[in-house]
């Protein structure tokens, strides 16, 4: 971000003044198309996902619902909407915020946009195939990896055809020095496609499945979730605040000892399992190591907006990736803990597990992806959000929903995993004690969704341009003069721009 604005693009940026550099311009123009696309794609299935969410939550409330409709059981609708969530929203989301990203930080516009079209249809074929075929009775009953082998076929080569377009990008571009956001966004699409080829190939079988099964689920959280939703809060908190990083050196820390030790987790879920216990001890000891990245990440992050919290009061980005940055922070920690073997056996195969996978893809991951659409989209469209209240209304029904969900998950789920240990308290009695936090689940999904629907609807309305031109950037409240050190740092810069405004 401080690096020479590339000459052929330049305007002057020491009138503080002047408008923002062109070149901003240019390479907002040249991600238009494919960032808009992606995200609208990722938003149609956050609302499918979100609807196989309820559907499936709701069955533990009332069972006999839909049993007549072998598609509606729960064993098919809760697998479609884990590969919905991942694949379509989450996946699709961080592809777009990415590309968008990616162009930015490299000071350069976009190269590839025809391969990233085509991405996006093969894409969006593939989930629709893999959903009608979980729905269908078609799964391969592996976690993560249910979707039949035909729905890959799509989407693999749709994963490559990004790598080409962010490879082409590079290439080409005007930036010398590499944001430590380029390193995380390059490497997620250097192991994210390696990840899923790799778990597709029919080598595994037996207890070696299970254990490439947890080895990949863990991976495609932590190297091709993670990363882009780390990338964006490394960006866009000091970009809306100001003021740069705290620290780049421990950036970088944070960047490799997450590609060191990240990779060796997730066979910890394997714990009392059949899988050799050299292979669950190596597991349990770098998800221990785990802590060093996400203290010193944490720290970054806290550290760079300190004397800034203020501003969490008016700026829609900056409020879902602060709360996205601390969820990280505090699901990263819990696994680790989690990982030991007395916890683990405790909270296995209990609700506690599902608590704490929302608690990464979700107040993680998809709030941070939240934020980072409220500052991409003014951009790319050159039109602002229409309505500050429906953006509230979105933080709040996520934020509390998922603060519910996961509250509610982990004391139940620890409650669970006690009573199951317990030799002397019937099954029976464990699923009614386990009823009261299923409701709070429902009730908290309800919330979300509602938020979902908001956002769908916001986003709708920036990409169709509907309704008058709103005037200016969209804050939560009127900022007071002076909050912010970059204008219209949160919204678009037809206010009076510094040359960091956009």
């Amino acid at each position: 971000m401080s690096d020479p604005t590339p000459s052929s693009l330049s305007v002057s940026t020491t009138d503080p003044g002047s408008a923002p550099p062109a070149w901003r311009r240019v390479v907002d123009r040249s991600t238009r198309g494919p960032v808009a696309a992606f995200i609208a794609s990722a938003t149609a299935w956050l609302l499918i996902g979100s609807l196989l969410a309820l559907i499936a939550s709701f069955k533990f409330q009332f069972p006999d619902w839909w049993t007549e409709q072998a598609w509606l059981t729960f064993g098919r609708v809760r697998p479609a909407h884990l590969n919905t969530m991942i694949y379509g929203w989450i996946s699709m989301a961080g592809v777009g915020i990415g590309t968008w990203l990616w162009a930015r930080l490299l000071k350069t516009p976009l190269r590839g946009q025809g391969l990233l079209w085509t991405s996006i249809g093969l894409w969006n074929v593939g989930m629709v195939v893999g959903t009608i075929g979980i729905l269908a009775g078609y799964s391969r009953a592996i976690e993560w990896l249910e979707m039949p082998y035909v729905a890959f076929a799509f989407i693999v080569p749709a994963l490559l055809l990004v790598v080409a377009s962010f490879l082409l990008t590079l290439r080409e571009r005007n930036a010398q020095h590499l944001y430590i956001s380029v390193w995380y966004l390059g490497a997620a699409i250097l192991w994210g496609p390696f990840l899923i080829i790799a778990i597709l190939l029919p080598i595994f079988s037996g207890v070696p499945q299970g254990t490439a099964n947890w080895w990949y689920a863990h991976n495609i959280l932590g190297l091709w979730i993670t990363p882009p939703g780390l990338a964006a809060a490394y960006y866009f908190i000091p970009k809306v605040i100001g003021r740069p990083v705290y620290s780049y050196h421990l950036s970088y820390l944070g960047f490799w000892t997450l590609a060191l030790f990240y990779n060796w987790a997730g066979v910890h879920h394997l714990v009392g399992g059949p899988a050799p216990q050299w292979v669950v001890t190596v597991s349990i000891a770098f998800s221990a190591m785990m802590m060093v990245p996400v203290i010193v990440v944490a720290v970054n992050h806290h550290m760079t907006v300190v004397g800034h919290f203020e501003k969490l009061k008016y700026s829609p980005t900056l409020r879902f990736v602060v709360f996205g940055a601390m969820s990280y922070t505090a699901v990263s920690l819990q696994g680790s803990l989690q990982s030991f073997r007395y916890w683990q056996e405790v909270t296995h195969f209990t609700h506690y597990t599902i608590a704490h996978s929302h608690l990464g893809v979700y107040a993680f991951a998809t709030m941070i992806a939240f934020g980072s659409i409220y500052y991409i989209m003014p951009r790319v469209m050159d039109w602002e959000w229409g309505s500050p209240r429906l953006i509230s209304l979105h933080f709040w029904t996520t934020g509390l929903g998922v603060g519910a969900y996961f509250t509610a998950l982990t004391i139940g789920g620890v409650i669970q995993g006690f009573q199951l240990l317990d030799p002397d308290v019937a099954f029976l009695k464990i699923v009614e004690d386990t009823q009261p936090w299923l409701i709070v689940r429902s009730v908290s999904g309800t919330l979300m969704t509602v938020g979902h629907i908001v956002f769908a609807y916001l986003l709708a309305r920036i990409i169709l341009k509907s309704g008058a031109r709103p005037d200016g950037p969209t804050y939560f409240h009127p900022v007071p003069e002076g909050t912010f050190q970059v204008a219209g740092g949160d919204g678009t810069s037809r206010a009076p721009a510094t040359p960091e405004t956009d």
